[in-house]
């Protein structure tokens, strides 16, 4: 939608800080925009006005708060199989509605952080299907094109956020349902590893798969929403060179669709372009865990979770094709259940074994986009065809986050997924921002624009301190080691004076030895490098006895890991402790 207002997260935090735009005038455009939209299907229930601008004006009256309210007056959609206190809880289901008493936990914490909850969306009847087209309450309205589905089963959620109604929305995924939507509206769609998220006020679909998920224009949007709801995990960075994997020519499938082929072949240039490396996988164990879900026993989990209630219940209130899926489950034994355990974790050991050493998966999220009408004509297969690539992750325990990739030449988006090891949530958001930036495309179906780079998602890497003496330090003959496993210098600093220091026999090169000793010591001059913590161990083969790492106290009194020696290898050593450094001693040594 075209307004002057860029409802994007990052937009509307800068205007506020500003002091140029105010949570009132922010409630009335959204309001203007749903007007505008008219029978959009978007909506099931919305907040009332009234109590939205009521809303507005206490976190106007709260301005001096924002600092400490990260998503300060900024809002979002929530998926109608999560609750929101006030608003009635459907599924999709009018006849299952019920109205909770309080607000999920993810919906809870993003309005203690200062989000606006707007109203509750659309989606496949019970969260059963990626098509966006199993609901009652009508087929959201695909803005790219009214004729093509607008995927599922967060339909709602995801055209909301594409169309400019909303900042963000939160929605659910099984096999895809926060992915799929995200490729057919041209959004950003982060799937976080299941048990990241709560599930807790959620209807559950598949409890053991099931993850919360988060819609938004930009990856430092959908970034900023999960600072909120979970806290930063340390993660590898993906750096300027990586190897990522790609399907190979066999297992390519894009159903007849010659554009979404071309498409992916494209993303894979940038992505080379980027520095990165294409690595050809097996997709055969992929395919296989992803096959399971709707033809083996983990269908009997969404029977287990709503079947009693669509057996009672009046056969008109159910979707054809979700009660003909979720009553499929009675037909599977406990000896299925355990046949397919074990099937699955074969494929999953061949699929680790597929993508070691790679970054990420980069799989097409969709392969293709369908007409209304042919979901009408086929709504089993078309709707299985849509899995092809996403029904695996969840299975596998896999980080995944979906990019808008180009269009076809009809003006249909295409998207692209990153699949990620558990926990790369912020390297995939990361990486996802470049991704943005280096294919600029417009933002949902709005003229929003990317936030500043400043804003752009940074990956936490779990990395340890070590403090070096001697010649691990900045030029010297062994920093090459540190600088090969990845050290990063951190800071130059000095000991806490309890410690003696010695040149020890040997070498070349000389030795160092650091010894505590306490009131007798003196404060050393040291630099403070960080290692990738999987590198540590490398690290430590590399230092030869008498030295060691041990805990090395800072003249802040603070603690580092860093090079000890041990006391009987001082004996004969040459103390140098008075020259406060190796640098300094090396000056003392003849050229």
């Amino acid at each position: 939608m075209t307004a002057f207002l860029d409802v994007g997260l990052h937009a509307l935090r800068d205007a506020y800080c500003a002091g140029t735009l105010d949570v009132r005038q922010v409630v009335e455009e959204v309001l203007k925009r749903v007007a505008a939209s008219g029978d959009d299907k978007v909506w099931i229930s919305r907040v009332p006005d009234a109590a939205l601008r009521a809303e507005a004006a206490k976190l106007d009256a709260r301005r001096g708060e924002i600092g400490r309210l990260p998503l300060y007056g900024v809002p979002f959609a929530v998926k109608d199989n999560i609750d929101v206190a006030g608003l009635a809880t459907t599924a999709a289901c009018p006849a299952f509605a019920y109205r909770p008493q309080k607000s999920a936990e993810v919906v809870q914490r993003l309005v203690e952080a200062g989000a606006i909850v707007v109203g509750k969306a659309n989606l496949d009847q019970f969260a059963t299907g990626l098509v966006g087209v199993r609901s009652p309450y009508g087929v959201p309205r695909n803005p790219f094109d009214a004729s093509f589905i607008p995927g599922g089963s967060s339909s709602g959620s995801a055209v909301a956020v594409a169309a400019g109604l909303v900042s963000f929305s939160l929605g659910t995924d099984t096999a895809g349902s926060g992915r799929v939507p995200a490729a057919f509206n041209n959004i950003v769609g982060l799937k976080p590893t299941p048990g990241l998220l709560s599930n807790e006020g959620s209807v559950p679909a598949c409890r053991s798969l099931d993850c919360m998920s988060v819609f938004a224009l930009s990856c430092a949007d959908a970034d900023a929403v999960l600072k909120v709801l979970a806290e930063p995990r340390a993660t590898p960075a993906i750096g300027e060179d990586f190897r990522f994997g790609v399907l190979a020519a066999r297992d390519a499938e894009f159903f007849g669709d010659e554009a979404y082929a071309a498409l992916y072949a494209q993303a894979i240039g940038r992505l080379k372009a980027m520095g990165g490396t294409p690595v050809e996988i097996d997709y055969a164990p992929f395919l296989g865990a992803a096959q399971l879900l709707y033809s083996g026993p983990w269908v009997a989990e969404r029977t287990a979770a709503v079947g009693a209630f669509i057996e009672g219940a009046d056969e008109a209130a159910i979707w054809p094709a979700t009660r003909e899926i979720i009553l499929r489950g009675r037909t599977y034994s406990a000896v299925d259940a355990f046949e397919g355990q074990y099937k699955l974790a074969a494929f999953r050991a061949r699929a680790e074994a597929e993508s070691k050493d790679l970054a990420f998966l980069m799989l097409p999220t969709a392969g293709t986009i369908y007409r209304t009408a042919d979901i009408e004509r086929e709504p089993m297969r078309y709707n299985i065809n849509l899995g092809h690539y996403t029904n695996f992750v969840n299975f596998f325990g896999l980080s995944a986050l979906a990019l808008p990739a180009g269009f076809r030449p009809d003006g249909l988006p295409f998207g692209i997924s990153l699949i990620g090891r558990p926990q790369a949530e912020r390297a995939l958001l990361a990486f996802g921002a470049r991704w943005q930036r280096a294919l600029p495309l417009p933002l949902g179906k709005t003229t929003s624009r990317l936030p500043p780079p400043d804003a752009d998602p940074v990956a936490i890497e779990d990395r340890v301190s070590i403090a070096v003496v001697g010649a691990h330090m900045s030029g010297l003959p062994l920093n090459g080691q540190l600088v090969e496993l990845g050290g990063r210098f951190e800071r130059a600093a000095r000991t806490a004076p309890h410690y003696r220091f010695y040149a020890l026999p040997g070498g070349p090169p000389q030795r160092p030895g650091l010894l505590r000793v306490g009131a007798d010591g003196d404060a050393i001059e040291l630099e403070v490098w960080s290692l990738p913590a999987a590198q540590v161990g490398a690290f430590l083969l590399q230092i030869p006895t008498p030295l060691g790492l041990g805990t090395v106290t800072l003249a802040d009194g603070s603690g580092v890991t860093g090079f000890l020696c041990e006391s009987h290898a001082t004996a004969g050593a040459e103390d140098i402790t008075a020259l406060g450094g190796w640098r300094a001693y090396l000056k003392t040594l003849p050229v």
